[in-house]
């Protein structure tokens, strides 16, 4: 099988690198973004008709948090939409008959009751910092669905918590909330500040899902799932953003005063997701969030810590 991983240094793509190499029959293909524009669809056709892949994980996005979103909205939904359209449309054209996409959780109702089920999908006005990410993800989803129905293929669309691990972006202007608490509590305790003020009043309640966890329910997916409608894919377990905190402080070694700034959006109160029909097929998480956020702090160090003082000379 040749299965292209479209995205894959970003913090999806690149754990999708990590399950799937070496396994025996299936060759990978990947692009850089300086050699193939996915927001090009005559290029990104092009490279498909060259390449003829077998099977498709589209990991590629624009993604960030509620600074992200509010402050680039259309860089969020131009370039997302761009992307899914390129992929799955370039996908079908060149004969792939199994793809996977990912929607996001942003994508249901802001007050949706918890945890959420598939079927509550549009029945609801969303967060509204997240909206223009929120409809290009729900593109995407209609998108393979439709082309599912129509033509016969399996192009599927996963919606996972929220993501975190090695690869995740640390920039405090574009970090979801796990990845821009490391960076905070990071350097505050580099630079021995005695407080750190974060967003919100911490009350709103989160799932996440460790990388390395999403990737292998890909591969599950990619073998064994068969219907059109989402699939949902969970820790089963969630806390509050201060809960968070004080598990991100701890692990980091931060001792000093968390405030709260309650001027800031807390964003949707609550989002955790139902998750049995992946669970049915045969996955299950094998990362509790603190073995997570240690391992993903262990990455921080290794790699995000060299590459700022590099940008910094």
């Amino acid at each position: 099988m040749r299965l292209y991983i479209a995205g894959h240094t970003g913090l999806v793509g690149s754990a999708c690198i990590r399950q799937f190499s070496g396994r025996p029959g299936v060759q990978l293909l990947t692009a850089a973004r300086s050699a193939l524009d996915l927001t090009d669809s005559r290029a990104v056709h092009q490279w498909m008709s060259r390449q003829r892949p077998d099977a498709v994980i589209l990991a590629s996005g624009r993604v960030g948090g509620i600074a992200a979103n509010t402050g680039h909205p259309a860089e969020f939904i131009y370039e997302n939409a761009m992307m899914e359209v390129n992929v799955i449309h370039g996908a079908w054209k060149v004969g792939v008959k199994r793809l996977l996409n990912f929607g996001s959780s942003c994508m249901y109702p802001k007050q949706c009751p918890q945890p959420m089920g598939v079927e509550q999908l549009m029945t609801g006005p969303v967060e509204p910092t997240s909206q223009p990410y929120a409809i290009a993800k729900w593109l995407g989803v209609s998108l393979c669905a439709s082309y599912s129905r129509q033509y016969g293929v399996q192009f599927m669309s996963a919606i996972p918590a929220t993501v975190y691990g090695p690869g995740d972006s640390f920039d405090p202007d574009a970090a979801h909330v796990l990845s821009a608490l490391i960076r905070k509590f990071h350097d505050a305790r580099e630079q021995r500040r005695r407080d750190v003020t974060l967003w919100g009043s911490g009350s709103a309640r989160r799932e996440f899902l460790y990388a390395d966890d999403l990737a292998a329910a890909c591969e599950v997916l990619l073998e064994r799932y068969e219907a059109v409608t989402p699939v949902n894919i969970g820790s089963g377990e969630s806390c509050t953003v201060r809960e968070l905190a004080r598990l991100v402080a701890d692990v980091i070694g931060f001792e000093g005063e968390v405030r709260w700034d309650e001027t800031r959006p807390d964003g949707a109160p609550a989002k955790q997701l139902r998750s049995e029909a992946i669970r049915t097929l045969g996955w299950s998480p094998r990362t509790v969030l603190r073995d997570g956020v240690e391992q993903t702090y262990r990455w921080f160090l290794e790699h995000a810590t060299k590459e700022s003082s590099c940008a910094s000379l």
